[in-house]
């Protein structure tokens, strides 16, 4: 595979931390592909960071994560047909987010029917791959994210389809807002609901493909579910959760390029790994931190219990 190839050529070179910040820094983008792999990453992320916030407050992670198993059987099919298979996988995830979008406020029941599909399209993968008589190199790095391997090429477009992803978002911010919050509430108000549920499923699905090249179709969670559902335990505000769900992103997946490049094993391993510790660190944390807002509260009451006493 491209990136084990990456791997054994790093391995041989030996890289060593300095513990020299400015050399550490210049040894790491030494290589183009590395550069490249810091230029994707941090488009993937900032996408995957803004349109996260949505996943999680309309209660879509489960559709997202279907997404990205339903597109990996366009991507083999488009292996089968001699074409990227970028372009399958966007193919079907499009449709079956459209498919999805359309469903509106039925996908809450939905979610049998969703998991029924994504496991036939799964086996529909295997049976492409199988009809298949090269090595699906591509394909199957599909499946884990290739982000070492992107070429210059890959870096214009994932720019490209970034920039439109965040424009569409933008456009539809304040109606997909209020339709996420409280939906028939928005539909009474005159929103195209249904519309908007279509049209948001669409770019979750471009996003989606453009995530699918760091983590890969199994690990799509950690960019698009993970930093928005830590982002929300620290405030109810839709733009600083944004925000904060973006910073996390970009985080997670700077450290797990950088771990990797001194390390053998994949990059979307350490991009989950540390994503899925920060996870466990916050909701650990939460009940600590209403135990001391509790305590500080009751030490306030009683102070001013005494105040009170005192004035008396």
């Amino acid at each position: 595979m491209v990136e084990q190839s990456i791997f054994t050529t790093i391995t041989n070179t030996s890289p060593q931390v300095s513990w020299n910040l400015f050399d550490d820094i210049a040894a790491l983008f030494h290589y183009d592909f590395m550069v490249h792999a810091f230029e994707a990453g941090t488009i993937v992320a900032i996408v995957a960071g803004a349109i996260g916030y949505f996943v999680v407050l309309r209660s879509s992670a489960f559709a997202a994560h279907a997404l990205s198993h339903i597109g990996f059987a366009g991507a083999t099919g488009a292996v089968v047909l001699a074409v990227n298979p970028i372009f399958g996988l966007l193919v079907f995830t499009v449709g079956s987010g459209v498919a999805i979008g359309a469903l509106g406020n039925r996908l809450r029941g939905r979610d049998v029917t969703i998991g029924i599909v994504l496991a036939w399209t799964l086996g529909l993968g295997v049976l492409f791959i199988s009809l298949y008589t090269g090595y699906a190199t591509e394909a199957y790095a599909l499946l884990f994210g290739e982000i070492l391997g992107i070429s210059t090429g890959d870096v214009v477009v994932t720019i490209v389809a970034g920039a439109i992803t965040i424009a569409a978002l933008v456009a539809i911010y304040r109606p997909l807002l209020f339709a996420s919050v409280d939906e028939e509430l928005a539909g009474a108000k005159g929103v195209p609901v249904t519309a908007l549920s279509i049209g948001f499923m669409a770019i979750l699905a471009v996003a989606v493909t453009e995530a699918v090249q760091v983590v890969g179709v199994l690990l799509i969670f950690a960019l698009i579910v993970t930093p928005a559902a830590i982002a929300v335990r620290f405030t109810s505000r839709p733009f600083v959760a944004i925000a904060t769900g973006v910073v996390l992103a970009l985080a997670f997946t700077w450290a797990g390029l950088t771990i990797a490049y001194y390390s053998p094993h994949p990059v979307s391993f350490f991009i989950t790994s540390i994503a899925f510790a920060t996870y466990v660190v916050v909701r650990l944390a939460e009940p600590i931190g209403r135990r001391v807002r509790r305590k500080s509260a009751t030490a306030a009451s009683i102070q001013d219990q005494q105040g009170h006493t005192s004035d008396a």
